[in-house]
């Protein structure tokens, strides 16, 4: 998902593929550690992908208490 998708979620949609994302990279890691994975590069892909989600979310919340503060 690119940023420019991302961003135009909802706070409450990028917390709940935030939620979503975790739990499958953390059974592609219980899944890794078992047995080899088809394609390894998943892992870093789903923690690429979950950081993009919480920077997106944290620069919105920045935003917003820049917006009151002043």
């Amino acid at each position: 998902m690119k940023a420019k998708e991302i961003r135009e979620l909802s706070s409450e949609e990028i917390s709940e593929h935030i939620k979503d994302e975790e739990e499958q990279l953390s059974h592609l890691r219980f899944q890794h550690a078992i047995a080899d994975l088809h394609n390894p590069m998943i892992l870093q892909e789903k923690r690429r992908l979950i950081a993009r989600f919480r920077t997106i979310l944290r620069m919105r919340d920045e935003g917003a208490q820049t917006v009151t503060i002043e």
